[in-house]
């Protein structure tokens, strides 16, 4: 029988055990979001963000540059200036950025303790090495503990990702192989990659392609996670969100899958916000051992 990884459930999991925690902080937890123009989209990703955070009585607010009205310079001075806020636990810049505006450079401007994006160089490093003193990508952190809720093993386990973006594919690429996993990364320039996907116990799909993964790409008994998301246009003129992975195809085939929406996507923002309580925890520790 067909198993729903459902990451609302777990979502709201962490959601209580993450209020619990913010209860126990002398302070409230601020997280800014620095937002550029008036992408739809992006607007959707921060509206999600504010309401996940004040259902655990976490402070999030957005500083906002209308389109064409900021220059590299002053989008790295705002960023300095919030690095410099105590005040301040979480810092994200939502994409994308209106050109030319950098996106790289700026997330680099972060100081790691406080890029719970976990994009930042210092914490990408930490990543590659296992050291769990960084922050690991949100998205990549939320495909972990979704497999881990269902008690889905991962040790020993083959794993293939498809997709190697460096804001998906490969953080969990490296998530999957610290957690004891052989990996494989399949992208545009593999050869035959269905070949490689139908030999995974675990499929693991970011490539930003609506439906592409279908029935030839799986395999009896294997758990996919299909982290892509596209909205598409109906005849009707409704809209309609798809994932990577086209789910009918699959569904008689494979053990487990994680549906959209209502899989990777509610993890995201949880983990986001995991990175933010442990933002604040790690500051609070430095500050008794600095007095």
């Amino acid at each position: 029988m067909l198993k729903i990884l459902d990451g609302r459930v777990v979502r709201d999991k962490i959601m209580a055990d993450l209020k619990k925690t913010v209860g126990t902080f002398k302070v409230v937890p601020n997280l800014a979001i620095i937002k550029i123009g008036d992408n739809p989209d992006s607007a959707v990703y921060v509206k999600n963000k504010i309401s996940f955070a004040k259902k655990i009585d976490v402070n999030a607010y957005v500083v906002y540059f209308p389109p064409g009205e900021i220059t590299q310079e002053v989008l790295l001075a705002e960023i300095e200036k919030l690095n410099k806020d105590d005040a301040v636990n979480g810092i994200i810049i939502q994409s994308p950025l209106p050109e030319p505006l950098n996106w790289a450079e700026a997330v680099e401007a972060v100081v790691p303790e406080k890029d719970v994006d976990g994009l930042t160089a210092v914490n990408v490093k930490k990543l590659l090495g296992n050291d769990l003193s960084g922050f690991v990508p949100a998205t990549a952190r939320g495909v972990l503990s979704l497999l881990n809720y269902y008690e889905i093993p991962i040790k020993g386990k083959k794993v293939v990702v498809m997709g190697r973006s460096a804001l998906v594919g490969k953080p969990v690429a490296n998530l999957m192989q610290n957690s004891g996993a052989t990996v494989t990364v399949c992208h545009s320039k593999t050869v035959n990659p269905e070949k490689e996907t139908r030999e995974a116990d675990i499929l693991i799909v970011a490539i930003g392609q609506p439906e592409l993964v279908g029935a030839d790409y799986v395999q009896v008994g294997q758990v996919v996670i299909d982290v892509g998301i596209t909205s598409v246009i109906n005849a009707d003129g409704t809209k309609k969100v798809l994932g990577d992975v086209d789910f009918e195809s699959v569904k008689n085939i494979v053990s487990a899958i994680s549906p959209v929406p209502g899989g990777v996507g509610p993890m995201t923002v949880a983990s986001l916000f995991q990175n933010l309580v442990e933002a604040v925890e790690r500051k609070n520790r430095q500050d008794i051992l600095s007095v």
